[in-house]
């Protein structure tokens, strides 16, 4: 599904996701989309600059960026590609979450991220960033605005947008346009359009089941005979 599908990304969803965490929102899609197991999250570490923030959800808007190379940043053309970036983040859903590919690679060569554009992506409905580049300005980051990010670079060296709205590929997490996110310290991960209103219930039923486990193994005297039984009643709760 992209941004142009009929889901509503409500308030009243926003706030169940933002009640797990990233690894509890993944544990739910292995219930709910078994042949999701293994891809549609972030698979390589990034850094979380407010790991003690709560975790974002937003609509994917998506871009790719370069900075080792001068290209021409300030012919007519690349003055009207970075305009059109700006209106893509602007005029779409909200809130957005940007996904931002570096061909750079590396962790990136410059920051298209700080204190400037934090902020104007926060005035345009962002409230974070998952980008396989780098960032900087940490102390001087939008107020709650929350950046995933694979390195921490001081210049801005060659910074361009190459291009927005197609499909990127970041730390192993590929994402469309209109994707649903969730992200926080542990890394980022799309959920399906069509099961995000059952994540909470399928996570709490995990939590149920995984409670049975860990109570029996806090217990004095546990061993492999009980493990084997707090399975056996794991897997009768549903």
């Amino acid at each position: 599904m992209t941004a142009g599908d009929t889901f509503q990304l409500t308030d009243a969803l926003i706030a169940e996701l933002q009640t797990m965490d990233t690894p509890t929102v993944c544990n739910a899609l292995e219930v709910l989309v078994p042949k999701r197991r293994g891809y549609g999250y972030t698979t390589k570490h990034l850094h979380c600059t407010r790991p003690q923030l709560p975790p974002i959800v937003g609509l994917a808007r998506t871009a790719s960026i370069r900075a080792a190379h001068p290209g021409d940043l300030n012919g007519e053309a690349a003055r009207a590609l970075s305009d059109a970036y700006y209106a893509y983040i602007d005029e779409g859903p909200k809130p957005s979450i940007v996904v931002m590919q570096d061909l750079d690679g590396d962790g990136g060569y410059g920051s298209f991220w700080g204190e400037v554009n934090s902020n104007v992506h926060k005035g345009f409905g962002s409230v974070g960033l998952v980008t396989d580049g780098c960032v900087r300005d940490l102390p001087d980051i939008a107020e709650g605005f929350v950046m995933l990010a694979a390195s921490v670079l001081p210049s801005h060296a060659f910074i361009h947008v190459v291009d927005f709205a197609r499909p990127v590929e970041v730390a192993g997490m590929r994402v469309r346009d209109g994707d649903l996110i969730h992200a926080d310290q542990h890394g980022a991960v799309v959920i399906p359009h069509d099961v995000a209103t059952q994540v909470k219930a399928a996570a709490e039923q995990i939590a149920r089941r995984e409670r049975v486990l860990i109570e029996a193994a806090q217990q004095p005297g546990f061993n492999i005979d009980k493990f084997r039984k707090a399975q056996g009643d794991a897997a009768e709760i549903h």
